[in-house]
């Protein structure tokens, strides 16, 4: 798995754990849906760690609980993230 599917993984399964919609997520968060939008969908290739930050913030989980998923034990090594 990438990273980039990970963090959409991450981000869907605490939406569904809340009952959100991504658009709920952006409210929660102040990140443009646009944006929730990309890292969703996987075109965004490397989401940055400030954006990740206010979504965590969003959540109202830290960074660190956000990370100690299963979805970050099974990474694939990625040479490019451009």
């Amino acid at each position: 798995m990438k990273t980039r599917d990970a963090v959409a993984n991450r981000i869907y399964a605490l939406c569904d754990e809340r009952g959100w919609s991504p658009n709920h997520l952006s409210y929660e968060s102040d990140v443009p849906q646009s944006t929730i939008k990309s890292i969703l969908l996987g075109e965004s290739k490397n989401p940055g760690i400030v954006t990740i930050k206010k979504i965590c913030e969003g959540f109202n989980i830290s960074l660190s609980d956000f990370f100690i998923s299963p979805e970050f034990e099974v990474l694939d090594d990625e040479q490019d993230l451009s």
